[in-house]
C-alpha cells in the first residue's frame, strides 16, 4: 500500500492509492498550465475563482494526476475526445472539470476548467479545450 500525504492550505490529507488506480505507473514530471499568446492562464484564473475548499480539492486532484499520470482512471479522469481527457472534481454538491492532454509523454497540459451545471458536458466547453490544445501544439512544435 502506498500512502500519499498532501499539504493543502495547511491541511494534511493522507490517502492510500486511489480507487481509480490501474497498475504500475510512471509519474508525470510536469503539469503545465496552458497560456495564451498574451500570457494569460485561463486554468489558473478558473482555479482561483473557486471557493477555497473546492479549490483545495481541485489542487489535490491535480496532484494525483501528476503523480499517477495516465494510470489514473475513473472516477478521477475520463476520456473525452481524441487526446483530450477530463479531470473530474467533486466537492460537496459542486462539480467542476479541468480538460487536459499529455504532451510529449511526460507533461500534462491543463487546458480549460469550468463548473459543471448539467448532466452532459456542453459541447462549447469541449470545443474551447480543443482550440486551446491545437493552439498549444502549434506554438510548441
Amino acid at each position: 500500500m502506498i500512502l500519499t500525504c498532501y499539504i493543502v492550505f495547511d491541511i494534511i490529507i493522507m490517502q492510500s492509492r486511489p480507487i481509480g488506480f490501474a497498475g504500475r505507473w510512471d509519474p508525470i514530471r510536469e503539469v503545465e498550465l496552458y497560456s495564451t499568446a498574451d500570457g494569460d492562464e485561463p486554468v489558473a484564473d478558473f482555479l482561483s475563482s473557486l471557493p477555497p475548499k473546492h479549490q483545495a480539492k481541485a489542487l489535490r486532484e491535480i496532484d494525483l494526476l501528476a503523480e499517477f499520470g495516465n494510470a489514473l482512471k475513473e472516477p478521477y479522469v475520463k476520456h473525452i475526445k481524441g487526446d483530450i481527457w477530463e479531470l473530474r472534481i467533486r466537492f460537496s454538491s459542486d462539480i467542476s472539470r479541468v480538460f487536459y492532454f499529455t504532451w510529449q509523454a511526460d507533461t500534462i497540459v491543463l487546458l480549460h476548467g469550468f463548473v459543471k451545471k448539467t448532466q452532459k458536458t456542453p459541447p462549447q466547453e469541449i470545443e474551447t479545450a480543443q482550440n486551446r490544445m491545437d493552439d498549444f501544439k502549434r506554438r510548441n512544435s
